[in-house]
């Protein structure tokens, strides 16, 4: 990189601190730090939803799969992704606005005090949280890792730089200022995409690329599955990304709650719908060209996309295309500590403090940001530490733990949505979160602590979400735990239309608009859904 490709940098790096300062003067409460007041346009929240689900792992890891086996990183990573997210678009994204609107809610799983009871809400809360620091932190290693290639700085201070913008922003405008910076970063993504597809098809035969490349590529390269990424981890991946990137990890459910009506939440999972399914292809050509243009340095390729970068690109136009590297893993990053900053002040300080169940909007909205600060801060901890034997690389910790870990996590509070398992209640969700977490365990480890290495990669990370799954319904069943509050709070999120309202729910319990739910019988009041409260011990 030379002086060009700097101010390029730097220049996207200020522009992403004004529109977090900008968006400062747009929250007033944690309503509109976590779910933008329910006044974001669906159209804006689906291009949110769609860049804050990849980060530079894209351009690193999968850059790699592309590199060794070709076509079987797009049909067997974004193509599910979008098959499962056009599936979501009726089955949750509906019932994820309502919780908003009907329910009063600020937060994901605030919902689940009254769904389940408290125990079950604390375990997604807090096993939750823990995984999304490591996840978080594999996005940090991945982003430095390229940014290393390029100028040469330490993977140490890659993070620290890139963090440090990212807390900058998505701290001062919340979920607001992280929709708007995406919505930058996905037009900056676009020329840089298409720069680098013009770059490589230039080098190569012009247009024709297109239909020639793929007698030049190496065998299999054309293939839809090859090496681990069998059609068993295809389908495997497509059941996890279907309760994954409809809200299994939480902050693709904010990006459908902060919409103003159940329908627009429906237009933008159809919206990031579409463009999982065409975007990555163009991102991806270049990468399966990259056999016949560079050679890797690193055994799995994952340096692939950097070095046909510094080949091909001019000064400047280089620069542009890092950006497209930091645009994807910062929106990712700050959606994902958004996310977490609303599970940690709405469901889980509320049951470790009594203060905190009477904060005030302005004393609810420090603790939104200090705890998106100490998030962020743990996360690029953790990315130091990535590439340790503990975590073997990037590619393991996003795929393997990730995959692995979020069904147990998700399967409660996406199925617990549904009328169809009303019968499971927090004997099945607990069971079924223990059951998947042991299952990843067992399948992925040896009692001393080493990882197997003979057990294939679609069992890693299918056996733990199917585990949950059965387990979920099975229990449900022979131990149903349905009442009335729990059938009425389901009737709420279930019954079509929109919410009486947006809602803006505070810390202290006060809403400025109240649903009106259907009565729980008098016999059983304690059931009843409680929307407008933070989630309180009993």
């Amino acid at each position: 990189m030379n002086s060009l490709d700097w101010a390029v940098l730097i220049g996207y790096f200020g522009v992403m601190v004004a529109i977090g300062i900008w968006s400062h003067r747009r929250v007033d409460n944690v309503s509109d730090f976590f779910t933008a007041g329910g006044r974001m346009p669906w159209w804006l929240s689906g291009i949110s939803h769609h860049m804050s689900g990849y980060s530079a792992v894209m351009f690193t890891g999968y850059a790699g799969i592309a590199y060794q086996y070709g076509v079987t990183s797009f049909v067997t990573w974004s193509f599910p992704i979008a098959v499962g997210i056009g599936i979501g678009a009726k089955l949750f994204a509906p019932r994820l606005n309502r919780l908003r609107s009907r329910l009063l809610v600020a937060s994901p799983l605030e919902y689940l005090k009254n769904r389940y009871n408290v125990s079950t809400q604390q375990a997604l809360a807090w096993s939750g949280l823990l995984l999304k620091i490591v996840d978080v932190g594999a996005k940090w290693a991945a982003i430095a890792t390229l940014l290393s290639v390029f100028t040469g700085i330490s993977i140490t201070q890659g993070i620290f730089i890139t963090g440090c913008i990212t807390a900058v922003y998505c701290t001062v405008g919340g979920l607001w200022a992280d929709a708007l910076t995406e919505l930058g970063q996905f037009i900056i993504q676009l020329f840089a995409g298409l720069a680098m597809l013009i770059a490589v098809m230039g080098k190569l035969d012009g247009v024709s690329t297109l239909w020639t490349v793929w007698d030049k590529l190496p065998s299999g390269h054309g293939h839809a599955t090859a090496g681990p990424y069998t059609v068993t981890f295809l389908m495997a991946f497509l059941f996890i990304k279907t309760f994954e990137y409809n809200g299994g990890m939480w902050n693709q459910a904010q990006r459908y709650m902060a919409t103003d009506s159940a329908r627009s939440a429906t237009r933008s999972a159809w919206l990031s719908a579409v463009l999982w399914a065409v975007w990555p292809t163009v991102l991806f050509f270049p990468m399966w060209c990259a056999p016949l243009l560079v050679h890797a340095k690193k055994p799995d390729g994952s340096d692939s996309y950097a070095l046909m970068t510094e080949t091909l690109l001019p000064h400047g136009m280089l620069g542009l295309v890092v950006v497209g590297f930091f645009s994807h893993t910062m929106a990712m990053c700050s959606s994902d500590a958004n996310a977490i900053a609303a599970v940690f002040t709405r469901d889980i300080m509320p049951v470790l403090s009594k203060s905190a169940r009477a904060w005030n909007a302005r004393a609810g909205l420090v603790a939104a940001r200090l705890s998106t600060l100490v998030f962020l801060g743990l996360s690029m901890t953790v990315a130091t530490q990535v590439s340790s034997p503990a975590f073997k690389d990037i590619i393991t910790v996003v795929i393997k733990w990730v995959a692995g870990l979020m069904g147990p996590i998700a399967i409660p509070f996406m199925l617990g949505l549904l009328k169809s398992f009303r019968r499971s209640g927090p004997t099945a969700a607990l069971t079924s979160w223990a059951a998947g977490l042991l299952a990843f365990f067992f399948v992925n480890y040896d009692l001393d602590g080493s990882q197997k290495t003979d057990v294939a990669l679609q069992w890693q990370v299918s056996v733990p979400l199917a585990i949950s799954l059965v387990l979920y319904v099975v229990v449900g069943l022979l131990k149903p735990e349905d009442t009335p509050g729990r059938d009425a709070l389901l009737a709420l999120v279930n019954s079509d239309g929109d919410g009486p309202g947006s809602g803006q729910p505070t810390m202290s319990g006060s809403s400025s608009a109240e649903p009106e739910p259907e009565p729980a019988p008098e016999s059983e009041p304690e059931s009843a859904p409680e929307p407008s409260s933070p989630p309180v011990a009993g």
